[in-house]
């Protein structure tokens, strides 16, 4: 695995692996359910991605989609293609709530709805927060 999956607490944060793509439960919950979509090939820029990687990018994204729907009811999705401080090629994926929802007694503010995502207000969770999070995408995977 490449160092920004690895940033992302790589093996510990991974909710699903598929050949091109890994998709991570992001440690800062900036919006509940909040994502880290990482390809697994070598690429500064997403350009330079395999052909296979963009095919199997819509399977990823319909399960991902669907598992977030299921677990959280999100109201839009937003993918954040930044790569400005982590080099390989990486989607944040930010579910967008009306409302705040709850999961497991933490109630997670959308502080930036209806506009676009503040990445710098994140809901603080625990270690056991984070896991439950992970393990209940996990579950409802697709």
């Amino acid at each position: 695995m490449n160092a920004t999956i690895e940033k992302f607490g790589y093996p510990q944060t991974l909710v699903r692996k598929y050949e091109h793509w890994v998709v991570l439960v992001r440690p800062k919950q900036v919006t509940l359910g909040s994502l880290v979509l990482a390809a697994t090939d070598p690429a500064g820029t997403l350009s330079a991605l395999p052909a296979a990687a963009f095919a199997e990018l819509a399977r990823v994204t319909a399960d991902l989609e669907g598992a977030l729907g299921r677990c959280f009811r999100y109201d839009k999705i937003n993918y954040l293609l930044l790569m400005m401080v982590d080099p390989d090629v990486h989607f944040h994926v930010i579910p967008r709530y009306a409302a705040p929802p709850s999961f497991g007694g933490t109630a997670f503010a959308d502080a930036g709805w209806p506009g676009p995502p503040n990445l710098a207000a994140d809901t603080p969770v625990t270690p056991a927060q984070l896991e439950a999070i992970r393990a209940e995408l996990a579950r409802q995977w697709g």
